[in-house]
């Protein structure tokens, strides 16, 4: 999810910087437009959006104008904030093309919650696969094969490799990795990590250099 562009499309500057702030404090990056007619250009100049949260009532060019010109030529995700609830409205919006319809007021930890659960599911595939430098890691089967040999790796090494991976070129602390993939309630010393490096490595072979050691801190992947 780190650094996948999310477009807010609401001419009320309080709401953008409230979905703002909630979305970046997620490691989403975010674009703003305050009129459909920018939220086109905007889009026009940066294709790799995953979404766009999109609201109706606006002036220039209302959300359902730009949804039309949208999927003209695109499938971009897209979430409806409306203070109208009605249901015609809803159906009217899945027709042209919506993903999701949200209706004004809302909590933004759950309207969160379902640009998470929608990006997940718009781009389960597409995450499924990577390839880093021959390393490729299918999460769909579980399985690691290093130019094009399978690798057998063990659950925990199979998911500190992702986490690894995952957070390329980032320095990660090894309380930050027992953290993340080993669980906030487990009690172990860490040098568990640095017995999991080590093996993963082994298991990599040259491909194992890429897991570099970050002196008095932990490690990271670099590329």
């Amino acid at each position: 999810m780190d650094n996948q562009k999310i477009l807010v499309v609401d001419d009320e500057a309080r709401m953008r910087k409230l979905l703002k702030d909630f979305l970046s404090a997620k490691g989403y990056t975010i674009l703003e437009a305050e009129n459909g007619q920018k939220a086109l250009d905007v889009y026009d100049m940066n294709k790799d959006i995953k979404l766009i949260l999109l609201d109706v009532m606006m002036p220039v060019l209302d959300g359902w104008s730009t949804l039309r010109e949208l999927r003209k030529d695109s499938q971009v995700p897209v979430i409806i904030l409306t203070a109208r609830g009605e249901e015609r409205d809803e159906l009217f919006g899945f027709e042209l093309g919506v993903d999701e319809y949200i209706s004004k007021p809302f909590s933004p930890k759950i309207l969160v919650a379902r640009v998470e659960a929608l990006l997940k599911r718009c781009y389960q595939d597409e995450e499924a696969l990577k390839d880093i430098d021959g390393i490729v890691i299918d999460t769909a089967a579980h399985m690691v094969t290093v130019d094009g040999k399978n690798i057998n790796l063990s659950m925990k090494e199979f998911e500190l490799l992702k986490y690894l991976t995952d957070n390329a070129g980032i320095a990660l602390s090894r309380e930050k990795i027992l953290n993340s993939v080993w669980n906030y309630d487990y009690y172990g010393d860490s040098r568990t990590i640095d017995s999991h490096i080590k093996k993963l490595r082994k298991k990599l072979g040259k491909k194992g250099d890429h897991i570099e050691t970050v002196r008095g801190l932990g490690y990271k992947f670099e590329v």
